[in-house]
């Protein structure tokens, strides 16, 4: 993992030790990449709140798509798929859902707990291809490290979490 990268993960390890409540910890890990990240239009969460239904979380950027199907453009897919979804052109993603005209690249990873998609990240940028095989490996570190919060605050009772 890149110096760049590692340095990123240290950051949000120390902004979230100690701290049980979830939206507190992704709000300042979204704001943590919006800081970080150069060229990027929107970071954020989508939590998923029914087994088919993604909603919108803590996130930074403008105001954004409030519930996403689970399959259905690139959150949802890689909701769905349980796979990192690296988008180089999202205009070229048959079933993109614009929330954004001025998004033309993504990467969605999903975070998983107790066996299950319970979110995505989701970042997207202004820019075509700006999302490198680093950026993905780098954010997949972070992924790893938000699956350690207490995901059962965000789930419904259907995934086998109390409902909020």
């Amino acid at each position: 993992m890149s110096d760049f990268y590692t340095s990123l993960c240290a950051q949000a390890r120390a902004l979230t030790d100690g701290e049980p409540d979830l939206v507190a910890n992704l709000s300042n890990i979204s704001a943590l990449l919006n800081l970080c990240l150069p060229d990027l239009n929107w970071v954020g969460f989508y939590l998923r709140r029914t087994p088919q239904t993604l909603v919108l979380g803590p996130f930074q950027g403008k105001p954004a798509c409030l519930r996403i199907p689970m399959g259905q453009g690139v959150c949802g897919t890689a909701a769905a798929s349980g796979q990192v979804q690296r988008v180089a052109d999202v205009h070229a993603f048959e079933g993109h859902i614009a929330c954004d005209a001025a998004s033309n690249a993504e990467i969605v990873l999903p975070i998983f707990a107790g066996g299950q998609v319970v979110a995505v990240l989701d970042i997207d940028s202004p820019s075509l291809n700006r999302f490198s095989a680093e950026d993905e490996a780098g954010l997949a570190e972070l992924v790893k490290l938000l699956e350690n919060l207490d995901w059962s605050q965000a789930s419904c009772s259907q995934l086998g979490a109390p409902s909020l």
